[in-house]
């Protein structure tokens, strides 16, 4: 005999109950089939709200009541023809009408006992099944609808009774033995007390009453019809990557089952387990899919972790004291005053001083809870033994599930680095000596995000998704995005790395779009689709969000977007940015920016702020890390102005030169900017300090070669026409240089705790003298290279080698975790 057991979603709709017959007719042709079925999707929760509201004394659960109604004779219409509908439609309305009195009886009285709410709530099975059993015979197919309350015997519990396996085994075999149908319907969830009073098995209990079943007749197999194709990795509601498990033990599937995977009511796993029943899980839509088999013991060369899940709306209860200590029943009493108050402990961790014990509860049983506890240690508390009782609400549980983590090494501590990169906050643990099972309380607010870095992590097989938060989308930013689209699919096919921006904005618009924004028509978007830009508007809403794996990138030059840095950082979020402005504020402002970085488990990455795309930062850090000190730098660190100096001559003026720059990106917008040296003095200054070394930006002298009046023109414009007027200025320099056979170059350079900016003219054996168009040239020496120097060398400027640098940080981020 074979027990099949349909769930709410399966038999929502007369649509989906047409689904359910074909798999159950296409079975019974060579077995007899058990059919057991859950209340129409959603009744159950109806008949909830309706005794609810009726135990109050709101008429509103006449409205309830009359959608229950409407919706059971819907089904029925539609299930079946016409000219048969008659003596369904009798046995429902029967049913109906007592459901309504006993209601009307509730409403009267204004109680609602767990005995009245059972029988309430045991309408939506009893309904469900006489409709289907008549539906099946009136397609002629001989069915024989089965009662539960003549076989499953439970106590007095109700709303949640204990089985009497004893006398339910026996009273199910000889039941079956007596049925010659080939097909059989039985309502799940409802039994009977031994005083014959209808009682309940819980919420998900047809699972239960489908298991109970095939244990007692020593079924080969127990199927369970659901909407999804088996026991997923994960939640896929809120993990898009998740997919069905295709075969796990039964001690994983009920520490799953436990921890909120909804698939399977937890108690259904016993009953087989004992006999060593598979359970087959299957999906009624895609009724062809593999689903998930549940057995004695999963596949041993599987993954490590079988699965996530997690339980919401959690409450952590903490008793501390230091009259805990040492004393043997102190946990009893805890234990026993819950207990009593009928608490069910979620978690529990106790630290092994005995200091204090930690529970984790339903936050819905928080007061009854504090109640009892206090009531329980009155003594204590009022002697100060112990501390008041903490509570914590707006809490999760997130279970990490697999028989294959025993005894493998550096499971919980992935675990904790994972959701530690992430900036998730662990309340509590705990993992029991079983090692199937590693539980971690957070804040609810942070379980998406978890769940989804976790499964990343632990399910290599996926994507791991990177979101990018971008501000600044001109020359820079436009080419950044250019290269991501490009490499998108190269990343997401070898590199199992999926690149989207979530987030962009220049100066006026700002678009979020947490699926990712189109990289083909993304400038469309933003200014079709965007809002207007506020800064404190977009940080809030990448922090709503709160999505793993984000990265901030700032593209701008802008100090007032490098002064959130810190508060990015605060959140986990990696920053990533050409701006070299934070990086050369005060020096305990540079190092309150990378403590708050290493604090927060983010990355502070800024390669692009010292020759664009060059590794000259990475390299720099390499030999710090490593042990070197840095002697001496020297550096042409301005891409513009080795430009500039490159191609003017006696024949060009100085400041068409400086136009042609300026045409051609490799100066700021304002060219004064660069030629001012600023830029140069934080690049230099930028490297001073990542060699270890305490510098300011002030502290760093530089020679200027611009006129004042120049540097301070009120326009642009203006700018340029005072740049002509003092073109034989800039001609006295080609001329100098010229005679003495050397090249202007415009050099940073650091020795002996001094630093300093401004032109030099180099000679033709100096490495600097054949520097060609806009590259950069970093010269170190070291303690290990103290006769030739370290060279790194290659273009300086440009959007696209700055761009590339910025993308070279965004991918280090990636491969990082």
């Amino acid at each position: 005999m074979q027990v099949l057991k349909f769930g709410g979603t399966s038999v929502a709709s007369a649509k989906n109950i047409a689904l359910v017959k074909n798999v159950i007719f296409e079975k019974s042709s060579s077995n007899q089939i058990i059919a057991v079925v859950s209340a129409l999707g959603g009744i159950t929760t109806q008949l909830v709200n309706c005794s609810a509201m009726a135990a109050t004394g709101n008429a509103e659960y006449l409205k309830e009541l009359a959608q229950v109604e409407q919706k059971h004779i819907k089904t029925v219409q539609e299930l079946i023809p016409l000219k048969k509908q008659s003596k369904t439609m009798g046995k429902v309305k029967v049913l109906l009408n007592e459901l309504e009195d006993i209601c009307r009886g509730v409403f009267l009285i204004h109680e609602l006992t767990t005995k009245t709410s059972d029988k309430i709530l045991s309408f939506g099975e009893r309904l469900s099944s006489t409709i289907i059993a008549d539906y099946f015979n009136d397609m002629e197919h001989n069915t024989f609808l089965a009662d539960p309350r003549d076989f499953i015997v439970t106590d007095s519990n109700y709303s949640r009774a204990e089985v009497n396996f004893e006398k339910t085994n026996t009273k199910i075999a000889s039941y079956f033995k007596n049925v010659k149908e080939k097909l059989i319907v039985c309502p799940g969830f409802i039994a009977a007390s031994e005083d014959g009073e209808i009682t309940t098995l819980g919420r998900g209990g047809s699972d239960y009453t489908a298991a109970i079943i095939a244990a007692a007749l020593n079924s080969p197999e127990l199927e369970i019809w659901t909407d999804v194709s088996g026991m997923m990795t994960a939640d896929p509601r809120l993990v898009s990557s998740a997919y069905a498990i295709e075969e796990i033990s039964y001690e994983e599937a009920m520490e799953l089952s436990h921890f909120g995977a909804k698939v399977i009511y937890p108690p259904t796993i016993q009953p087989v387990l004992e006999k060593n029943i598979p359970i087959h899980i299957k999906n009624t839509f895609k009724k062809d899919d593999v689903g998930t088999v549940i057995k004695q013991a999963s596949a041993t060369n599987g993954s490590l972790i079988k699965g996530l899940s997690s339980i919401q709306n959690i409450a952590l209860f903490n008793l501390s004291g230091s009259g805990m200590v040492g004393i043997p029943n102190f946990s009893h009493r805890l234990f026993r005053a819950l207990s009593t108050a009928k608490v069910n402990v979620v978690m529990i961790t106790q630290a092994s001083s005995e200091h204090t014990i930690c529970v984790g509860i339903d936050a819905g049983d928080a007061k009854k809870s504090q109640a009892a506890i206090e009531n329980e240690f009155t003594y204590e508390l009022s002697t100060h033994k112990i501390n008041p009782v903490q509570i914590e609400k707006d809490l999760a549980i997130i279970a990490l599930v697999g028989s294959n983590m025993k005894e493998k090494v550096g499971v919980s501590g992935t675990m904790f680095s994972v959701l530690g990169q992430n900036g998730i906050n662990i309340k509590a643990i705990a993992q029991g000596s079983s090692e199937k099972n590693i539980s971690v309380v957070i804040y609810e607010r942070e379980v998406k995000k978890a769940l989804n870095s976790l499964h990343e992590s632990f399910f290599l097989s996926e994507k791991r998704r990177i979101n990018l938060f971008m501000i600044g989308v001109g020359n820079v930013g436009a080419a950044l995005i250019e290269q991501l689209r490009k490499q998108k699919q190269y990343l997401s096919q070898h590199h199992h790395i999926d690149l989207r921006i979530v987030a962009m904005a220049n100066s006026k618009k700002m678009l979020f779009q947490e699926g990712g924004i189109n990289f083909k028509n993304w400038k469309e978007s933003l200014m079709e689709d965007g809002e207007a830009m506020k800064v404190e508007d977009f940080l809030q809403q990448m922090e709503t969000l709160n999505l793993r794996n984000s990265i901030f990138i700032d593209n701008t030059a802008n100090a007032d977007i490098a002064g959130l840095y810190k508060r990015v950082l605060k959140k986990s979020i990696s920053v990533v940015t050409p701006n070299k402005i934070a990086c050369t504020n005060s020096y305990q402002d540079y190092l309150e920016l990378k403590k708050t970085a290493l604090l927060y488990k983010a990355k502070f990455l800024f390669e692009t702020n010292v020759g664009a795309g060059l590794p000259v930062i990475n390299t720099l850090n390499d030999l710090i890390k490593s042990g070197d000190e840095v002697l001496k730098i020297e550096a042409v660190l301005s891409g513009s102005l080795n430009f500039i100096f490159n191609n003017f001559n006696k024949e060009a003026k100085f400041a068409d030169i400086v136009r042609q720059a300026q045409t051609e990106g490799y100066t700021e917008p304002d060219p004064r900017i660069d030629l001012s040296g600023v830029d140069v003095k934080r690049k230099i200054l930028i490297l001073i300090r990542e060699s270890g070394l305490d510098m300011e930006i002030d502290d760093i002298p530089a020679q200027a070669f611009i006129p004042e009046d120049c540097m301070n023109a009120p326009s642009i414009d203006k700018f340029f026409e005072k740049l002509e007027e003092h073109e034989e200025v800039f001609q006295q320099l080609v001329k100098k240089a010229e005679k003495e056979g050397k090249k202007i170059k415009y050099v940073a350079s650091y020795n002996k705790g001094k630093a300093e900016t401004g032109l030099r003219f180099v000679e033709k054996s100096h490495p600097f003298y054949n520097l060609e168009g806009k590259d950069n040239i970093v010269l170190f020496t070291t303690k290990r290279y103290p006769e030739q120097p370290l060279v790194i060398k290659g273009a300086g400027a440009g959007a696209e080698v700055t761009a590339s640098g910025i993308f070279a940080d965004i991918m280090r981020i990636a491969n990082a975790n």
